[in-house]
């Protein structure tokens, strides 16, 4: 489905704000439900402003949600479709995503600060395509058939491993749930749904649009809560099947012994980073390298775990690349998520902006050269945000070099040979994506197989598309996104052998 993207004004945005009706209940078994009782407040980051009051779920809603989506995959009809036809109610999904895209968008900028043009154009595009490109590929796999000894027939099939619980994180709220939730239902798997605290509203959305599209009652369930209440009751339970999990890596090491200390399912994460951005001398374009950099620290309020927060730069050229990284970081515009001529938005909350700002001024302690940025700005608009920070002569092991900040802040660190930067890149406990900036096809080649990282761009940054797997290496997790490699999550492999 074609979607003709319009522009919508500043003024445009903000009256639909004042008329959206976000929904803060849960979606269990087809049916909005309450639950208990409690609430808790989604704040915008915009403007401090509460959004809804969110149902706050704990271990007797997702009890419920856990047993809707068993008995969606034990009795009722999705598993047993043909995948063909679980195909098409996901691109009607998609298509139905299409359709309220600036609802959606308006939604997710709202709950989590991004500019409501990148909610509108990058992630609602993203989700509807995941959901659009499973969709297709449901009818498209096929079982083994090996060949074995001629009085013997073997099977090698692949079966929907049962109900997936998936928690997914605020920063992308709508993308990260579409990789996680499409690829499980193309196989036949039901699913429980526990979005952020942070960012409820979209997944709430999401549930209700799956509904409209045709997914059978049960198939996707929705819990609102915070993480160690609900996310840890979906971890222990012992009817999920698979939990897949994208956060932090202290986060991700609860769900392991939460699988432990219950029925030992299987975990699959996608945890932190702390990307490295190589930039060597003979650069294709270091004007190019440069502004790449700063988008990719800048972009979505450097609130991605694959945002290339370490520039290495090699000590010839440092200076002219971080020059150009600090004069775009002080014209880059803040401002309000809903005026489109914002290109940095608000960071998800209050207590994130503290987290940030503590790691703004650990870096000036340890001896960083705070370049530019590094204070709160707009205060009067009671939103969270911050200037674009920019630090360079980080040492290798301060705080800034080795954790993860998930704001819009970059370490610059120079290097003098390729070696250095090799071990730069790798000395982190982290390995999920990374840089490389070079002419030479044989440095490409060898730098990339010598980085322990997931994904590798080179010459280039946050690209790529459905066709190629993400995940990490290290303490960045374990399994895969995206692709035809992310089936493996959500299924199991059985072998049939018969004697003819």
């Amino acid at each position: 489905m074609t979607v003709v993207t319009h522009v919508v004004t500043h003024e445009e945005w903000t009256r639909r704000a004042t008329t959206l009706e976000p929904i803060g209940t849960h979606l269990i078994d087809g049916a909005d439900e309450p639950g208990g009782g409690s609430t808790y407040p989604a704040l915008s980051p915009r403007d401090g402003r509460t959004l809804a009051e969110v149902a706050d779920g704990g271990p007797a809603e997702v009890d419920a949600a856990v047993a809707a989506a068993r008995r969606a995959f034990d009795d009722g009809p999705w598993p047993r479709l043909a995948p063909a036809d679980r195909g098409r109610v996901l691109i009607r999904l998609a298509d139905l995503l299409a359709e309220r895209r600036a609802e959606l968008a308006l939604t997710v900028s709202l709950e989590m600060g991004k500019p409501v043009t990148e909610a509108h154009d990058i992630e609602l595009r993203a989700v509807s395509d995941t959901f659009r490109w499973y969709g297709q590929l449901a009818g498209k796999l096929t079982d083994e058939v090996p060949h074995t000894a001629p009085d013997t027939l073997a099977l090698v099939t692949r079966e929907p491993a049962g109900v997936v619980g998936a928690v997914v994180p605020w920063n992308f709220p709508l993308t990260l749930a579409g990789w996680k939730v499409a690829p499980a239902l193309a196989v036949g798997c039901t699913v429980v749904l526990k979005p952020s605290e942070h960012s409820p509203l979209s997944a709430a959305l999401l549930g209700r649009i799956g509904l409209e599209a045709g997914l059978p009652p049960g198939v996707l369930n929705v819990v609102n809560g915070v993480g160690p209440v609900a996310g840890r009751a979906l971890g222990l339970h012992p009817d999920v099947d698979v939990l897949a999990f994208t956060g932090s890596t202290a986060v991700g090491r609860h769900f392991l012994r939460h699988a432990a200390d219950s029925n030992l399912k299987r975990v699959w994460l996608e945890l932190g980073g702390k990307s490295p951005n190589i930039v060597l001398p003979d650069a294709p374009d270091l004007a190019t390298a440069a502004a790449t950099a700063a988008w990719g620290i800048f972009f979505n309020q450097g609130e991605m775990c694959t945002a290339p927060s370490r520039l290495l730069v090699h000590s010839s050229v440092a200076e002219q690349v971080t020059e150009a990284v600090v004069a775009r970081a002080r014209t880059l515009r803040v401002g309000d998520p809903l005026d489109p001529a914002t290109e940095m938005g608000a960071l998800v909350g209050e207590s994130h902006l503290a987290r940030v700002l503590d790691h703004v001024r650990n870096a000036v302690e340890d001896g960083a050269q705070l370049r530019t940025g590094g204070a709160r700005t707009l205060t009067g608009t009671g939103g969270a945000y911050l200037e674009p920070t920019v630090f360079d002569r980080v040492a290798p092991d301060s705080r800034l070099a080795r954790e993860e900040v998930f704001g819009p802040v970059l370490a610059v660190l120079p290097f003098d040979t390729l070696d250095q930067a090799v071990a730069l890149a790798n000395a982190t406990e982290y390995g999920l994506a990374a840089g490389v900036w070079t002419s030479d096809l044989t440095t490409a080649l060898t730098v990339s197989r010598a980085l322990r990282a997931g994904t590798v761009w080179v010459n280039c940054y946050e690209e790529g598309d459905l066709t190629v797997p993400f995940g990490g290496m290290k303490q960045s997790g374990s399994g895969r996104d995206k692709s035809a490699h992310a089936l493996e999550k959500y299924t199991e492999l059985k072998t049939t052998w018969i004697r003819l």
